[in-house]
């Protein structure tokens, strides 16, 4: 049973596309709302692109580098604090989160398929130059 549970995990971290469709598919049953499916699909799987971009950049160039992920993802909370402040003129909190969590979607979610194209080019040039 254990096998399985991370067999799990290390198949939705290695393609977060997986996870996003699937969670689409589900809350698309549960609720028949395209749009609220697609945002449920977009909050439950911005975990996984935040980890696949950590676990992209160890395959592709052997650092460690979590504490820039996490510096990114907090000039991203100010940056979404600082505009719904100057949109709203006060901090609602729950939509600061809700903004924040899916603009770490959006911006993971371009660098998982920059690095997933980085590595897959570095893997090719490599076969072809030894």
């Amino acid at each position: 049973m254990p096998n399985v549970v991370s067999n799990l995990a290390a198949i939705f971290i290695t393609l977060p596309f997986l996870g996003y469709i699937l969670f689409f598919v589900g809350a698309k049953q549960l609720t028949g709302s395209h749009r609220r499916s697609v945002q449920f699909a977009m909050d439950m799987s911005a975990i996984l692109f935040v980890i696949s971009v950590h676990y992209l950049i160890i395959a592709i160039w052997d650092k460690q580098i979590l504490w820039v992920i996490m510096l990114i993802m907090i000039v991203n909370a100010i940056v979404v604090v600082m505009v719904h402040y100057k949109v709203k003129e006060e901090i609602i909190f729950h939509k600061v989160v809700k903004g924040f969590w899916r603009v770490n979607f959006a911006f993971f979610f371009v660098a998982y398929i920059l690095l997933f194209s980085i590595g897959l080019i570095t893997s090719i040039t490599k076969i072809f130059t030894t």
